[in-house]
């Protein structure tokens, strides 16, 4: 079974790029997703697939049904675009302006498709049933998977996979980490109110320049002198914003930005500390504030058990040349909210492409290694249906 399924999507990678490349020429941004959802709908039924649509909103979930009983694994991939205007000269590209598949997502998307009708091409040999979970508005908080799974998407589900295709990790590895590996990933505003007036002039003023500015500074001690140095996170001011003539001294400063966290109580207590912070510094200078806090996706905590599994799965996949244990990343992904309901892991699928230089994720010149798609395929394929036999060593 193996091998007719590792040959079956070698057979279709044509495809998956095709499918793949016209996706990245119609992106459409998180939760606004119309054509895309109907794309993937329509393929679904064209093979006699069972499809349901509007699930959390735009999301779309096929399921597959072996011939013989079994578990009930779900594979998730997403299918939403950025607000970025693309800057590549693929014959491909964009034809949205101002939209662009510059995550990936496309590829993610045309690879479960692919997957999918393998498995139904196969169904009457396997065990189980497959859920195949196409997910909108991964890339803008709240998510489409928390509302997909309240719209019942993972009932019934024993266990999840889900990959990444990584731009900056070489083709032919595949990155694992047991555990937290990706972090949670929440949003700060800060608006200081003070007293604006002549540049020449400061003592009559309360700048809310210089009151930013020390903000900047006051709330990297959060984790440089408050946090437990074992305890990864990051806080980090994006913007800051307080525009005025070159000799008025602003009345109003706003910053944002981000903290980045794996543990949910350096989470909690970053958030108190942000505050109390904020609170002093603008009370040290006569300066009034506002403070709003929104927490993101959570961390991303593979379960032990399934990211073992999938580190002795891909080893079987012809093209992967070495399997690696990642390292904390910073980035936030919904996958998260999945794992707090049904044991699963996700992971990176190499992808730099062939030409340079490469580009980052969210870069308007952003571009895959295309056989990667191939490579994700087959390991999301093997893992789904090698998990009907898996018996992890604690059940």
């Amino acid at each position: 079974m193996k091998q007719a399924i590792l040959k079956k999507l070698e057979q279709y990678f044509d495809e998956m790029v095709e499918i793949r490349r016209y996706l990245h020429q119609y992106p459409e941004l998180s939760f606004k997703e119309e054509k895309t959802p109907r794309y993937i709908a329509d393929f679904y039924q064209n093979l006699g697939i069972d499809v349901q649509t509007g699930v959390g909103g735009n999301g779309v979930i096929a399921r597959i049904k072996g011939n013989k009983p079994g578990k009930t694994i779900a594979l998730r991939a997403d299918f939403d675009a950025l607000p970025i205007h693309e800057e590549t000269n693929l014959p491909f590209r964009s034809k949205i302006p101002g939209a662009m598949h510059a995550c990936g997502h496309d590829g993610h998307t045309a690879t479960l498709l692919i997957v999918g009708k393998v498995l139904h091409q196969l169904k009457e040999e396997l065990s189980g049933e497959y859920v195949l979970i196409h997910q909108h508005a991964e890339e803008l908080a709240p998510g489409g998977a928390i509302a997909m799974i309240q719209d019942g998407c993972l009932e019934g589900v024993d266990a999840i996979f889900g990959t990444h295709l990584w731009a900056e990790i070489p083709y032919g590895t595949i990155r694992y980490k047991t555990g937290p590996f990706m972090a949670a990933a929440d949003r700060f505003e800060v608006t200081v109110k003070g007293h604006g007036g002549h540049g020449g002039m400061p003592h009559k003023t309360k700048d809310a320049v210089a009151v930013g500015s020390q903000l900047v500074m006051n709330l990297q001690q959060i984790v440089s002198r408050r946090v437990n140095p074992t305890e990864p996170a990051v806080v980090s001011v994006g913007s800051f914003v307080a525009e005025n003539a070159f000799n008025v001294i602003a009345d109003t400063a706003k910053l944002a930005g981000t903290v980045r966290t794996f543990s949910e109580d350096v989470r909690n207590q970053i958030e108190s500390e942000l505050e109390t912070i904020v609170q002093g510094t603008c009370a040290a200078a006569g300066c009034d504030y506002r403070f709003g806090y929104h927490r993101g996706y959570p961390a991303v905590v593979n379960h032990r058990e399934e990211t073992e599994f999938l580190k002795e799965i891909a080893k079987e996949v012809p093209e992967v040349s070495s399997v690696e244990e990642s390292e904390l990343i910073m980035g936030g992904e919904d996958f998260a909210y999945y794992l707090q309901h049904v044991k699963g892991t996700y992971f990176f699928t190499g992808a730099r492409p062939e030409r340079e230089p490469a580009y980052s994720h969210h870069h308007p010149k952003f571009d895959i290694h295309e056989e990667a798609m191939l490579v994700a395929a087959r390991t999301l394929a093997l893992a789904a249906i090698e998990y009907q036999n898996f018996e992890a060593a604690n059940r």
